[in-house]
């Protein structure tokens, strides 16, 4: 359970890509959506952590992976991807680095950019971690 809360919080800003493509027909951008706002992050922390005070054990230790996996995808997302950190306060977007369109599709073009080599490194960790856990 904690595991499955830990992999939903992860892609949960990312559901908002539904809303992007399916309603909203790409007129703004996903990133400027509730869910990739940190302040709105924040607020939803804010409630849970008296409910998550109050619980112990498996419940406990899913809410806080859901809270802590969502915020690591906006961390990760801060990247090369823009978030509004300042939000609501500002609609500033920040990120470390630019990619820049030099291939023929924007998959192509983040592939060839160097943040692509973290990408890889966190999969090689994820599938040493679990390598060595199935071994031990």
């Amino acid at each position: 359970m904690v595991l499955g809360a830990c992999l939903l919080g992860a892609v949960f800003p990312d559901f908002d890509l539904i809303w992007f493509y399916l309603v909203d027909n790409r007129a703004v951008h996903h990133h400027r959506y509730w869910v990739h706002a940190p302040g709105f992050w924040l607020l939803v922390t804010a409630m849970a952590a008296p409910f998550l005070w109050r619980t112990t054990g498996i419940i406990r230790r899913a809410g806080i992976a859901f809270l802590a996996a969502w915020f690591l995808h906006l961390c990760l997302d801060s990247i090369v991807g823009s978030i509004m950190w300042l939000w609501p306060f500002s609609n500033q977007f920040f990120q470390l680095a630019t990619v820049r369109p030099t291939h023929s599709h924007f998959v192509l073009s983040f592939m060839a950019h160097w943040s692509f080599t973290l990408e890889i490194a966190i999969w090689l960790v994820a599938a040493f971690l679990l390598w060595a856990r199935k071994t031990s």
